[in-house]
This record gives C-alpha cells, structure tokens and sequence, in this order.
C-alpha cells in the first residue's frame, strides 16, 4: 500500500506536520452548523412556491428558481476562497460569526420581498456570507488528528442531517401558514446562532499555527487551479465535482419534481427533507465509524457513490410519491461517502492549509451552485408539459445519475492507481 503524502512531499503521518489544535472544541461548532442549517432548512419546502407567486406557469417557475439558485451559487463561488483563506489568516470564529450575521440578513431580505428582485438581493447577501459549511470543516481539521478526522466531518455532516430534521419539516409547516413564515424564523434562529457564537465559541487556530494573507489565491478560479495543479489529489478532486455537480441538481430540482410529478406541497416535501435528514444522520452520527472500521475510507467512498447512483436513477423512474421514501430509506451507504472521501483528500494537506483546502472544496461546490440549477430546471422545465407518469419527467435524475456513474469509475482507476483498491 502507497502511502499518501502531502503535495509538498511530506508523508501524511508526520506528527509533527499534524499535531492537534491546542484550543477549540468541535461541539461549540457542531452547535452552529445544527443551527445554521435548521435557518436553511425552513426555507427549502417553500422558496420554490415564494418563487411561483411572482411569475406565471410551471416553466417560468423552475427557470427563475434555477436562477434564484445560480446567483446564489456564483456568490459562494466568488467569496468562498477569501472566507476560507481569511479564516486561516484571522482564525475560525471571527468568520463563522461573519457568516451567521449575513444569513440573518438573507433570510430577513427575503420575508420582505415584494417582488422577484429582492429575493435575488436576498440571494447576492446569502451567497457572499454562507461560509458555515467550509470554516466549520477547517475548524474540524485544527481540532482533530489524521485518524480521526473523517469521524469529525461525519458528526459535522450529522449536524448537518439533524439541522435537515427538524428544519424542511417546521418550514413545511409554517409554509402551510404563510410563505414568509419560514424566513422570519430563519432569521430569529441566525440571530441566535450568532449570539452563541460570540458568547460560546472558541477559537480553533492558534495564531503560530496561522498563514499569511495573499490576495493573489483569492481568486476562486485560481484556487480551483490550484486544486487542479496539485497531482496528488487531482483525480480524487474530479470525483468530488462529479459527485456535487450531481447532488446539486439534485437538490435544486427536488422540491419542484415532487411538485410536478406527485402534487406535493411544503408539508409533503418537508416529510421527505426530514427523512433525508434523519437517513444522514443515522449513518454520520451513529454508523460512520464502524463502516469507517468495517470498509476503509476507500472501500466506503466507491460503496457509497455506487448506492446513490442508483437512487439517483430510481428517484427518476418513481411514478408514486411513496417510493421516495423508500429510496431515501434505502440509500444509507451514501451519506457515508461524502465524509469518507473529504477524510482522504484532507489527509494531503498540512494544517496550515485545511482553511484553503476546504474553501477549493467548497469553490467546486459554489461553481457547482451556479451550473446544476440552470442545467437541472431547464431540463425540468422542458418536460413539465408531459403527463405526470411521462419516465422522462424524471431526466434530470437520470443526467445526475450518469455522472455519479463516472465518478465511481474515476475513484475506483485513482484508488487502484495508489494501491487502495
């Protein structure tokens, strides 16, 4: 077996290069990201409806949400590079605060919203601040050593799926109330975020242990060159874009396919968020860390992408609305890959780079943001017309079932490659 070594050449056991964070504590952050994510969650049963009072028709209503989608995305695209490289520079917590107060403000932004164009201001505020996700994972990697680090993320993506719980299901039914519901108390529950992370959260990165600010790598396009340049985890970085472009589609098209197709509402689409939310969090927060010892990284990452791909094809193919759950229920082993992957590819970066390296990350995903709900509703869009029952009213499942497919395909050629599979 080859070992993996740092892009630098350091051997990725090198204690010294991996030494855990004197400070932080991974509970404070679990805490926010629950919180951030309940905020985010409350509004996904319902923007797509928000969304469909302001225009005519089901087409006009998934090619604005898809550009509600794609501005949001072209935002974190742009940002996210500079919040993950001023986290490494100022510390973790300043940024996390930075982000919950932006949220707020979206959230707040779009309650308000009189018209389509201030839910994209909404959207630009929301976009340039959503930096929970990538500084929370840097935050992991201070507090944690290479062997336990897949474990962290998996309770950060825990944290995540609970958030996902409570929050499409309370937002399904306040949508039933009132549209606008959902943001103000996504907005009261941000304010709450950033009052506990002033008060509660340590900082993570000491400041020895912090690297110098450069304005030339906070080009996003840059940092994906980078991502590229780097030979070591090139291939394990296109899987990644695979594996998101496809989840982004995914997640952007969710809400209006059951729409379309079932009849669903935000209650009903809330029932089905909860239960995603409560499949991930099952495997992330109870289950990870024996598939982690039972499987490997590798072997969790390759069964993982191969059971979403099927799923991916069976949400197309599903012609009554309770065979959704039955997926979800059915597709444990996906919600593992994620955090086992994110383990592999962090054990190549040294500690002063996790900040950076996370950001990249999340670049892909924010470039994914920008793509996949312009790709994803026009599909949509172009097959609302057809009889509910249509297979092809499911075609966008079917593109992001085929490019997970070749993920799988490029994780299996580079992991046989190092001498892992």
């Amino acid at each position: 077996m080859k070992l993996l070594r740092t892009h630098d050449g350091q051997p990725m056991t090198s204690t010294a290069t991996f030494a855990k964070a004197p400070a932080g504590n991974l509970n404070f952050v679990l805490i926010c990201v629950f919180i951030d994510m309940l905020g985010v969650g409350l509004i996904v049963p319902v923007l797509p409806a928000l969304v469909g009072e302001y225009v005519n028709g089901r087409e006009q209503q998934a090619l604005w949400y898809g550009m509600l989608g794609a501005v949001f995305g072209l935002m974190q695209f742009v940002f996210m590079p500079m919040i993950g490289m001023a986290s490494d520079r100022l510390g973790r917590r300043p940024v996390l605060l930075y982000s919950m107060a932006g949220m707020g403000i979206n959230f707040l932004t779009t309650a308000w919203a009189p018209n389509l164009a201030c839910l994209f201001i909404g959207r630009v505020i929301g976009g340039a601040s959503s930096a929970s996700m990538a500084v929370a994972a840097a935050y992991a990697s201070d507090v944690s050593t290479p062997d336990n680090r897949a474990k962290s993320f998996g309770r950060i993506g825990a944290a995540f799926g609970l958030g996902f719980i409570c929050g499409p299901a309370l937002g399904g039914l306040l949508g039933n109330v009132g549209l606008h519901l959902p943001f103000y108390v996504a907005a009261a529950l941000s304010a709450a975020n950033f009052i506990y992370g002033w008060i509660a959260v340590p900082e993570s990165l000491a400041p020895e242990r912090r690297a110098p600010l450069q304005w030339s790598r906070m080009n996003p396009f840059a940092a994906l060159l980078r991502l590229v340049r780097r030979r070591d985890i090139r291939g394990l970085v296109v899987v990644f874009t695979l594996v998101t472009f496809a989840q982004m589609s995914l997640q952007s098209t969710f809400v209006l396919y059951t729409s379309f197709r079932f009849g669903w509402g935000p209650a009903d689409n809330g029932l089905a968020l909860f239960c995603v939310g409560l499949s991930s969090i099952v495997v992330q927060a109870g289950l990870l860390a024996f598939l982690i010892r039972r499987f490997g990284e590798v072997r969790l990452t390759l069964l993982g992408l191969s059971s979403g791909a099927l799923a991916l094809l069976l949400y197309g193919l599903a012609t009554q609305g309770w065979l959704i759950y039955v997926i979800i229920l059915c597709n444990l082993l996906s919600f593992a890959a994620g955090p086992a992957l994110q383990g592999i590819v962090s054990k190549s970066s040294t500690p002063r780079e996790q900040g950076e390296l996370m950001g990249s990350l999340q670049s892909i995903s924010s470039l994914a943001l920008v793509i996949m709900p312009l790709v994803g509703t026009a599909i949509l869009g172009a097959v609302s017309h057809l009889p509910p029952g249509d297979w092809r009213v499911g075609s966008s499942f079917y593109m992001c079932a085929a490019m997970q497919a070749l993920a799988i395909g490029i994780a299996w050629w580079v992991f046989r490659q190092r001498g892992l599979a």
